[in-house]
């Protein structure tokens, strides 16, 4: 195990056991921050971000969601939709003690953070929303559609990579063969027959296919203009297909303060590793503390 975090659980509302890693910090005076991240992924997308947050004396708090990574899966696939999601992150906020975080957001995990803004917006200390927005583009939700919950395995790790790059290849024109091989690494599991799979139950597809308005909750203006009152950078992908350049610009217009990081030859979504992100989060959680 990696020393820099410690491996810890919660259960849910509804008595799932789900994992989270816990990466200390040192400075109990600094804002918690707690690593959100999308639809079918899970905690080890920040495993580059979370360790260089906690370096500055935070304390970093990664959720597995529900059916993705080390979490139990769900019996009822209905449970599988934000709500869900919310309520489980709840029961881990009360559990660890926090009443007010800094919350970084991937897709899925920045319409969370804008539900919860609208609903507790005290919570919330700051935010970066990564490549989602109030309006969702139509075009991206198909896309996901095509590859969610298809499953499949692959032999080795390279045919992982490679498979990845058939089906992300024009959202990452700038990866090469390493960056492939670590989405794979992020984003799948060695299994016990030996296979390296997906890392996330495949029901995840049921609700999302089932209707949009479950893909994405019905207004969240609302969500993203209370956000807008706190320290808030909003990061895009310049060739992103979730996130239009004319969202992100009544975005920009609705929060005049937010900084803004458009990642040139990035898709959906940017990864948070790259350098100029980087530099944008380090002075949000310098002008929150």
């Amino acid at each position: 195990m990696d020393s820099e975090f410690s491996e810890r659980s919660w259960q849910s509302p509804d008595g799932l056991e789900l994992y989270f890693r816990e990466y200390a910090g040192d400075d109990t005076g600094k804002t918690p921050v707690v690593c959100l991240h999308g639809l079918t992924r899970n905690s080890r997308d920040f495993e580059g971000l979370a360790p260089h947050i906690a370096r500055q004396g935070h304390r970093v708090i990664v959720p597995d969601m529900r059916g993705r990574g080390q979490s139990a899966y769900a019996d009822d696939s209905a449970t599988y939709a934000v709500p869900n999601y919310i309520a489980d992150l709840m029961a881990l906020l009360a559990q660890e003690g926090i009443e007010r975080y800094i919350s970084i957001g991937t897709s899925m995990g920045g319409l969370m953070t804008m539900l919860i803004a609208q609903f507790a917006p005290q919570k919330i200390a700051g935010a970066v929303i990564n490549d989602i927005g109030p309006v969702v583009d139509p075009t991206g939700i198909d896309k996901i559609k095509t590859y969610l919950g298809k499953g499949g395995s692959f032999p080795t790790w390279m045919h992982a990579a490679r498979s990845l790059e058939e089906v992300h290849g024009e959202s990452h024109p700038g990866f090469d063969t390493n960056d492939w091989i670590t989405m794979a690494k992020r984003s799948m599991t060695l299994c016990n027959n030996g296979r390296i799979a997906f890392d996330y139950d495949m029901k995840i597809a049921e609700p999302f296919n089932e209707a949009d308005e479950n893909a994405v909750p019905p207004d969240l203006w609302p969500g993203f203009e209370a956000l807008a009152k706190k320290p808030l950078l909003l990061v895009r992908g310049g060739i992103s297909a979730i996130l239009s350049a004319d969202t992100l610009a009544e975005m920009q217009k609705r929060a005049p303060d937010a900084d803004t990081v458009v990642v040139p030859q990035a898709g959906h979504a940017p990864t948070l590793d790259e350098p100029e992100v980087r530099s944008a989060v380090d002075a949000l959680l310098a002008s929150v503390g």
